[in-house]
Formats: structure tokens, sequence, C-alpha cells
């Protein structure tokens, strides 16, 4: 029996804003043979008719889901797929990758707008940080505000330079350059540029990507935030419940966060654990879990603040409120550790290779920890932090409480064997969150 012969390839084909007229050669050559020509209705009507007799399809929104039924409606024809710039830099190419797999594709790319921008400003790229508001928040921009840093950020339409500019202003960096560069590459290419501060330009044309040079005003009372953690205490909105900062370093320290990976914060608080974990890399994740709704809208609004908004809080108490989660590559609990089975159900939703950092101030948690530091080893350890405080006309040292620290990495299943997993102590009451001691 002979076997079904193998999909036709998809062609993606990236356009700039001269459209046609800047395509290579062979990028028209598979758009003229292509039998459907699928892109949005703007790229579509770049595409001369005379050149492109293919029956064009517009994508439907939401535009992902749509992506394997236009496949299967289309099976065996030539399907040329229409992209803004590169189709793998922030484009259609990475949802055509995973939802058809990259071997039944075939991109050909075309300089992206990143590439155009630094080409004229002078900028190197490698140089210079890109974010992108496109169907996701202005206040990712935050993050990326440094003195002196050069970003270039991806507008999401005409209203984008505006907002940018008020951003920064809010954000202590007003005396910031703008330049909004229109229509790259095409004949109608323009740019207009000011000072965050004194932003006063109407909008114009919603294909535009905004250039930043960052410059911070220190009279602007904003405090000046590092790219480690342990940022100021003053930077976040609280009651009081937060970890501190030098206590909040060595514990991102402990959970060790790398590019990709997703942290359950227990216990929320302010959300600092959470933001910072999320601020040493774009890609790292965060679930911030908090039983006190007021304090979970408290953290919503400091992640957008500090620059990364995707942080996604849950509300209601642990171990409950964990049913459900995507699996963590770490997990940080910082209040309501005597919570019956909370530790349990954090130990076994850790895949092998998962760490665990928990906080605590009081002696019934420290006798918790201390009882799954015999049973599961990993590192226990007492920090304690005082500071300079008058007293009377001298200064002397002010001792904050001490915080006790347990961080351990789960066993992979086959290390399994060497833990010696012996039953559990009855678990205290649940108490209070902590976060205000530490």
């Amino acid at each position: 029996m002979s076997s079904a012969p193998p999909p036709v390839p998809v062609t993606v084909v990236g356009l700039g804003a001269d459209g046609w007229a800047g395509l290579t050669v062979a990028a028209r050559a598979a758009l003229a043979g292509a039998e459907v020509l699928i892109g949005g209705p703007r790229q579509l009507d770049l595409l001369p008719y005379g050149e492109c007799a293919g029956e064009r399809v517009a994508w439907p929104s939401p535009l992902r889901p749509a992506v394997p039924k236009l496949a299967a409606e289309h099976a065996g024809r030539r399907i040329a797929v229409l992209a803004s710039g590169d189709p793998m830099f922030y484009g259609i190419g990475r949802a055509l990758c995973e939802e058809l797999g990259p071997n039944r594709l075939r991109v050909l790319p075309h300089p992206s707008s990143v590439s155009y921008a630094c080409a004229r400003l002078g900028w190197p790229v490698e140089d210079t940080e890109v974010v992108t508001v496109v169907g996701r928040p202005v206040a990712r921009l935050a993050a990326a505000l440094y003195e002196g840093r050069r970003v270039l950020v991806l507008s999401a339409g005409a209203a984008t330079p505006n907002e940018i500019a008020a951003l920064l202003r809010e954000r202590g960096f007003g005396p910031s350059r703008m330049r909004v560069l229109e229509q790259l590459g095409s004949e109608r290419e323009d740019a207009r540029e000011g000072l965050a501060r004194d932003w006063d330009h109407a909008p114009g044309d919603p294909l535009n990507v905004v250039a930043v040079e960052c410059r911070r005003d220190p009279a602007a009372g904003v405090p000046r935030l590092g790219a480690t953690p342990g940022l100021p205490d003053g930077a976040y909105e609280h009651d009081g419940q937060l970890t501190k900062r030098h206590v909040r370093a060595a514990t991102l320290c402990a959970l060790a966060p790398a590019p990709g990976e997703l942290l359950w914060d227990i216990g929320g608080g302010s959300g600092s654990i959470g933001i910072e974990w999320m601020r040493t890399h774009p890609s790292c994740r965060a679930v911030s879990v908090e039983r006190n709704p007021e304090r979970a809208a408290r953290i919503t609004r400091n992640a957008a603040a500090l620059g990364v908004p995707g942080l996604r809080v849950v509300t209601g108490p642990a171990p409950e409120a964990l049913a459900g989660l995507p699996s963590p590559d770490a997990v940080f609990i910082g209040g309501g550790l005597t919570a019956p089975g909370l530790l349990d159900a954090v130990w076994a939703a850790l895949p092998g290779g998962g760490r665990l950092v928990v906080n605590t101030v009081t002696l019934e948690s420290e006798a918790v920890l201390a009882e799954r530091y015999r049973r599961h080893g990993g590192e226990l350890v007492k920090l304690a932090v005082a500071h300079a405080a008058a007293v009377g006309g001298f200064t002397g040292w002010r001792q904050a409480m001490a915080v006790t620290q347990w961080s351990v990495t789960k066993p992979a299943p086959s290390d399994a064997h060497a833990e010696q997993d012996v039953p559990a102590e009855q678990d205290a009451p649940a108490e209070q969150t902590e976060k205000d001691q530490t």
C-alpha cells in the first residue's frame, strides 16, 4: 500500500511597508505561484492582482485557532502566508511553527522594522533592546528603563507614542528623547522627535516604531531601580506585607531564576518576589497566590508599575488555590507556611530538579522547616539584618527579626531512592502571612 504524499509546504513571506516593490525575486515567485494567499487585509492589498492570482483569504479573529483550520481547508494547495518584516521576529512565523511544525514551513524573511530603525538611527542592533507592545500592555516598557539605555518599542498603533511618553514621565524618565519612525522602508517614511516630558505630538501613522534614549530625572522622586534583585522597598506599594530588600535579594539568589522558568509565589503579600523573578529575564513567568483580595489587587498594580504586567495573580488560600496551575520550576513560600497540607502539596507539584525556598520568622514555622530539612536535606540558614539608627544623640544598630530560610532542590526520579521520606509531624494551625516581618 502506498503512503500518502507529504503535505505541501506553506511558504511564509515577509513584507515591508513598500510591499511588492521591496520583495526579492524568490519572494515574488512564491507569491505569484501560490494558489492561496493568507494575510491581513492591509498586507493582501499590497499585492498586485495581475501578478498574484491566488485566492485571497484574510485572517479571522482570533488568529491562532484559525491556523490548523485553514491549513486543513486548503490541504494539497500551494499556500503563501503574508507576514510583516521578519516572520520569525514577533511575527506569525512562531504560531505557524507551533501549530504546523517547522518542517511544514518555508520562510522568506524581509528586513524587520528593527533593522530599518537601527539603520536610520545609527544604533548597533546588538546593543539595542527591543520591547513589543503589540497586543501587550505598554507597562512592559518600564522593565527596560535604565539610564543611557537605547530601546526600540514596536508600537500597537497611532496612540502608542503618547502612551510611551506618559509612562516615561511617570517612571521618572521625562528627559528621555523619543523618535517616532513611521512607514519605515516606504515612500511615505517620516519621523517625529522630542523629549518625553514635552511630548505633545498628535497621533500619526499607525505603522510606527518608537526609539527611546533613556535619561533619568533624579529630581522626579522615583527610586532608582537596578537590574539585580533587591529593589528598594520604596519601589513597592505595600501595607507592611513585603519581603524586605536584603532578605528579598538573598531569596531570589536561592530561587536562582533562569530564562523561561515559572515561579509560584505563595503568600504574595505585595508581589515583590514574583515581580523581581520576572524582571531577571523577559521570558521568566510567575504566579502570585494571595488570599487577601485587596493585597492581590496591589500585587497587580506593583507588577504593572515595575514593568512585568504579565504576572498572574490568583486570589485564594493555598493549597486550594494551587489546583490547576501549570507545573512550576520553583516555588517560594513567604506566608501561611503552617496551613495544613501546603508543604506536601507544593512538594508533590514540584518536578524533579525543581527548587523550593521557604522564609519564616516564627518558632512554630521554624520547627516545621527543621523537620523538613531533616527529611529532604537542602540548606537551612538564618538571615539577620541590622540597620543603623539613632540612639539618643548617637548611632547604633537596630536588629530586624531574623529570618529562617530553607532552600532545597527536589531530587530527580532516578535519585528519589536517596531521600528518606518519613511521615511528617502534624502541621500546626494556619497562621497569618509573615511577610510583614521578612
